[in-house]
């Protein structure tokens, strides 16, 4: 964990020391004249979370400086509020002052702030999207570090500061910050962002879990000191050169695996643990020799990270024994170079561009960088799939662009992408209507492509449809395929509806006149659906499907029940269909109006209230809800709801009104 450093300067020239650790004499002049700059600029400025700007810099700068960031890094962490107290010039000014490089990195940190503001309501539920969409967006991943590095110190400040805000910080660090820190490999600030979020969130838990690991610290100390040197004993009888250490355990990653393995504190092998760091990569298998000679390892707990490295790059044998007493120890083993990514992640190789020297891992590490920013399946920060490695290898983040919606909910499309497409991506109704948008609050063409970060307002009339002008390739308004086939479905539609109108229907006239038809529950004109080659027959809609106008309907005869009308893909109709392929029948709705009864699935992030917000939400639309099935797993809601509609566009309006509730990621025909 990054220590924490107590910043009292009375002046910038105080604080130059623990933020230029480890430089050389330019770069502590680079790093002096940032403070010398931003110390007046920040004179009584705050936070909204109520830090004073100034100290708040010197955290983020010290913290950059422990990971080993380079000189530009650390003065754009000092200067990472300039450019919005310098105003319109912030960016020119700083690259007067300090170099285009510098200003450049400033200004991405103020860019991402901005982008957290838009998002902060819906943080929780978009965590995934947002993680891609900060890679996404930065040109320099050092951004993201300093963003890090930012989230860090404003966390400490909330442990000095218990104020009533902090849990919403904590959740949002455990939801997108820490698996940043994670996937970049930031081991310091990983760990200090998940023990501070979740002292916050859990307090209880975190303070009995701290009470265990104090109560018998001593003699957990005493055991492992003997561990150590039982252990290089063995490693300099074998003849393997390599530095033994105890290794820091974190509150929260403590509790995760009591969580996850569902085990009590007792229980955990990796409560006690030891650190082996040896020159080469055969020393480390030799080492793991070594321990497991020395004592006896425990089956499938070891985990070979060299010859599969995990997704962030991370290099290590993880091994766990039965140790002396009959304790269980964890052993990690691993090489220098391995240690100091471990430790440091990306920010352990921006040294050798400072320094002109290289190593071949160097060299090759901006290939690594472009590979992390292409990874785009985030939900399982420990899986290690073949498929999924492959799949997120050949993914191109950079073909993506994020755009924001006034409620904060982020839409990601393709690159080259227009207000229109916007539009489609939020729902085909508002695609079809699109007649105007504001992108950051001005108003612009819809044929402009979109940059990641915007905010896009859409403009929509209450009736009509697309221009055909948006169909044409060389007009630039539409870029996906999916915006150009809701466009085109809706054309095809008039076009088929004028023809009934323009061709006559022959009226089939029975052979011998009809009987007077008898009363029945449910006839064809009552029903609203015409069999085609019949007169009145008695009709049903079927349950499995429960069909609503303008749905692609068949008909199947049933024994006794008359014709069951199904939505053309239906599953139980094709089925049936195979069974006895003579009894499906072409139907078609009818002008009879009528109420149908509907199944909507909803996936949404588990939480108190979500039912009542959707059903809220269908209430407003005068729908009567008439069944409700729910059930939660793994953090999510699974829901369905029965209800009755009369057309078609009161579905869409349900439909609608629904993806807008907080937390709601699928919703879909049952």
């Amino acid at each position: 964990m990054v220590s924490v450093v107590q910043l009292h300067p009375q002046n910038s020239a105080g604080a130059i020391e623990p933020l230029a650790q480890g430089l050389a004499r330019e770069g502590r002049a680079q790093i002096a004249a940032a403070l010398e700059f931003a110390e007046p600029l920040y004179a009584g400025q705050a936070l909204s979370t109520g830090e004073p700007v100034w100290p708040h810099a010197l955290g983020l700068a010290a913290n950059l400086a422990a990971i080993g960031a380079d000189p530009a890094a650390r003065a754009a962490g000092v200067l990472f509020a300039a450019p919005k107290y310098l105003g319109e010039r912030g960016r020119e000014i700083l690259a007067a002052r300090f170099g285009a490089e510098v200003a450049a990195l400033a200004a991405g940190v103020e860019k991402l702030y901005q982008l957290r503001v838009l998002t902060r309501a819906s943080a929780a539920q978009q965590s995934e999207t947002l993680r891609k969409m900060l890679l996404g967006m930065v040109e320099d991943v050092r951004v993201v570090l300093i963003r890090l590095g930012s989230r860090t110190q404003t966390l400490r400040w909330f442990a000095k500061h218990p104020l009533e805000e902090r849990a919403a910080y904590a959740r949002e660090t455990l939801d997108l910050y820490a698996p940043l820190a994670n996937r970049l490999g930031v081991w310091q600030l990983k760990w200090e962002l998940e023990d501070l979020s979740f002292r916050f969130l859990e307090p209880e838990v975190y303070q009995r879990i701290a009470k265990m690991l104090d109560e018998r610290r001593m003699e957990r100390e005493q055991y492992i000191a003997g561990a150590m040197a039982a252990l290089a004993r063995e490693l300099e009888a074998d003849g393997v050169r390599g530095e033994v250490s105890g290794r820091p355990k974190h509150i929260y990653s403590i509790w995760n695996k009591m969580r996850v393995k569902g085990v009590d504190f007792a229980q955990l092998h990796d409560v006690r643990a030891l650190r082996v760091i040896v020159p080469e990569v055969k020393d480390c298998y030799a080492a793991l020799g070594a321990a497991h000679n020395l004592w006896q390892p425990i089956a499938r707990e070891f985990d070979d990270y060299i010859s599969r490295p995990k997704d962030n790059l991370y290099q290590s044998l993880h091994t766990a024994v039965i140790g002396p007493g009959g304790k269980t120890l964890e052993v990690q083993i691993r090489t220098e170079e391995m240690h100091r990514h471990a430790e440091l992640g990306v920010a352990a190789h921006w040294r050798y561009k400072e320094k002109g020297t290289a190593t071949r891992a160097d060299r090759a590490f901006d290939d690594k960088i472009a590979w992390l920013r292409q990874l785009l399946a985030w939900r399982d920060e420990v899986a290690d799939s073949g498929t999924w490695a492959e799949k997120t290898r050949r993914a191109a983040l950079d073909d993506t662009i994020y755009a924001v919606t006034p409620q904060g909910r982020v839409v990601d499309l393709p690159q080259g992408s227009t207000p229109i497409d916007f539009a489609y991506a939020l729902h085909t109704d508002i695609g079809h209507r699109c007649r105007g948008a504001k992108v950051d609050g001005r108003i612009v063409p819809l044929d402009t492509p979109l940059k990641s970060g915007q905010r896009v307002e859409i403009t929509v009339a209450k009736s009509g449809g697309p221009s055909r002008d948006w169909l044409s390739p060389e007009r630039g308004f539409l870029k996906t395929s999916r915006a150009r086939n809701k466009a085109r479905h809706w054309f095809n539609q008039r076009e088929s509806a004028k023809e009934p109108e323009a061709t006559p229907r022959p009226r089939l006239v029975p052979a011998s006149p009809p009987a007077a038809p008898r009363k029945r529950k449910a006839a064809a004109a009552d029903s609203g659906i015409l069999v085609v080659g019949m007169d009145r027959l008695l009709t049903q809609l079927a349950k499995c499907c429960k069909p609503v106008p303008p749905d692609a309907i068949r008909g199947f005869v049933t024994r006794g029940r008359g014709v069951s009308i199904h939505r053309q893909d239906c599953a139980s109709l094709k089925r049936l269909a195979q069974a006895d392929s003579a009894r499906v029948l072409d139907v078609q709705w009818g002008s009879g109006a009528g109420a149908y009864s509907v199944d909507m699935v909803v996936t949404a992030s588990d939480r108190p209230g979500l039912l009542r917000d959707i059903g809220d939400a269908l209430a407003r639309e005068r729908i009567n809800v008439t069944a409700v099935r729910t059930q939660s797993r793994d953090e999510l809601a699974f829901m369905r709801f029965s209800f009755t509609i009369g057309d078609l566009a009161q579905l869409k309006r349900a439909f609608a009104v629904v993806r807008e509730v907080a937390g709601v990621m699928r919703v879909a025909r049952g």
